[in-house]
């Protein structure tokens, strides 16, 4: 999109408009939402924002090729020199059917890393691509 008016022209501190570039909307536009999935040749990845939530809050369960995710996030503060209190709380729940055919016999691996939590599956071996040799 082309600006009539230069980006740097008249720009003086103020709250972001729905008219600015998303980079001008500071951390916002840094923060995950959503669920992802993709594969390689071996594995099954499914990724779920989860910011700002202790990984001990998350309940991963997986059962009949759905992968449920669920948790809530607490923050308590008080600060008495203030008379300040804030008692805030936000909870998801996920629920994705897992495409492909998984391992029953592997065991599905689940980490938190930075408000993203990542379950790994492993690929039923029936169900990996196959080379196949060309004969002349």
């Amino acid at each position: 999109m082309t600006d009539l008016v230069p980006g740097g022209f008249l720009r003086f501190p103020r709250f972001p408009s729905i008219w600015d570039d998303e980079d001008d909307w500071g951390m916002m536009a840094n923060v995950p939402t959503g669920v992802t999935i993709s594969e390689d040749e071996k594995h099954i990845y499914v990724e779920v924002a989860v910011p700002g939530v202790d990984p001990k809050d998350v309940e991963v369960t997986f059962d009949k090729g759905v992968l449920w995710i669920k948790g809530e996030g607490k923050v308590e503060e008080e600060d008495k020199k203030k008379k300040f209190y804030r008692k805030a709380t936000s909870s998801f729940s996920y629920r994705v059917a897992v495409p492909g055919e998984i391992d029953a016999d592997a065991e599905p691996q689940a980490q938190s890393k930075h408000g993203m939590m990542k379950v790994t599956f492993i690929k039923a071996p029936k169900s990996m691509p196959k080379k196949i040799t060309v004969k002349s």
